[in-house]
């Protein structure tokens, strides 16, 4: 005769039970169940085969990725010969992942190779524990250097685009007020988002074909960050940390756009343990960079994404060489 004890009945009543009254919400209107005490409103979430939704592949341009760490080390390259008269910044020169630059006659190979050195950096910011670099520099001889972009160093960076386009993506997603987005790296260079309950694809094409808009701007100490008193050249923005949500009167005008940043790395500071990114811009936002630090230390400036201030430093001291590093609260 089968037999089953007791305990093992009331166990399994008891989850059968539980499991029904997660699903009743499953089959009230939205309106319905937002008028329940919360305790009531929780429900089971259905995935995209039983309610149906939306869902799309996304995948980082490995070889846009490879161009741009080239060009932007060719625009390093040509920082470090015009600010140690090497010779022309222009003859600075591209050949696959390399950069190549011969000096000028009477110039000290020692002097060239010792400047170039500085533009390789630990990979992993400044703690480097991997022991990986970003770029070999070679003396070829005759005059001639080579610098390298490496395969960690490129492997990296398209790490680093992935973690940040998801950043960037939940966000987007969470603006359609959608139920338990899932948002989910696959493989090294590609994204999977699925969004249950959304039934137009061309709705979520839309939200994430935006253009990630990133700026540096100034904050305005001048007026608090309150409606009515917002000065006509300064706006009010949100801060992105949920639980805090503070305001930000920032100025309107960019100091130096995303479209100048070349490099970007979180990391530890090796004396507080603090975390930090480094980054590094090229030539043209190196120096209007230069030119907001001198100029403002002491102030405040703001790192705005989409709109929404994701930290706000204050300028220890000018920043003159084109990189630096943010010590602070990220999201």
């Amino acid at each position: 005769m089968f037999h089953v004890s007791r305990l093992k009945l009331t166990t399994i009543l008891a989850t059968t039970l539980l499991v029904c009254l997660f699903a009743v919400p499953n089959f009230f209107p939205d309106k319905t169940v937002q008028s329940w005490p919360k305790w009531a409103q929780r429900h089971i979430v259905l995935g995209l085969d039983l309610q149906g939704g939306s869902h799309i592949l996304l995948e980082v341009d490995a070889n846009a990725v490879r161009k741009e760490k080239v060009e932007a080390l060719r625009e390093d390259v040509r920082r470090i010969v015009r600010e140690n008269r090497l010779g022309s910044p222009a003859a600075a020169t591209t050949r696959g992942n390399n950069v190549e630059f011969r000096i000028r006659e009477g110039v000290d190979p020692q002097l060239a190779l010792t400047k170039f050195r500085e533009l390789s950096q630990p990979l992993g910011g400044v703690m480097g524990a991997s022991g990986a670099r970003t770029v070999d520099v070679v003396d070829a001889g005759n005059g001639l250097f080579r610098l390298t972009v490496t395969e960690p160093a490129f492997l990296e960076r398209i790490r680093q685009s992935v973690d940040q386009s998801i950043q960037i993506i939940e966000r987007r997603v969470n603006e359609l007020g959608t139920v338990e987005p899932s948002i989910a790296r696959q493989g090294a260079d590609r994204i999977l988002v699925q969004v249950p309950g959304l039934q137009d694809p061309s709705r979520l094409k839309e939200i994430l074909g935006k253009t990630a808009k990133l700026t540096f701007r100034m904050v305005d100490l001048s007026a608090a960050a309150e409606p009515g008193r917002v000065p006509p050249e300064s706006e009010i923005l949100q801060g992105s940390r949920a639980e805090i949500r503070q305001p930000y009167l920032i100025e309107k005008r960019v100091v130096v756009s995303g479209e100048d940043l070349t490099d970007a790395q979180p990391g530890f500071d090796q004396r507080t343990s603090e975390p930090i990114v480094t980054f590094r811009f090229n030539a043209n936002g190196a120096r209007r960079f230069a030119q907001a630090t001198q100029q403002n230390v002491g102030r405040p400036f703001a790192i705005v994404l989409d709109n929404e201030v994701i930290s706000a430093p204050v300028i220890r001291e000018p920043i003159l060489g084109g990189s630096g590093q943010i010590s602070g609260g990220f999201t």
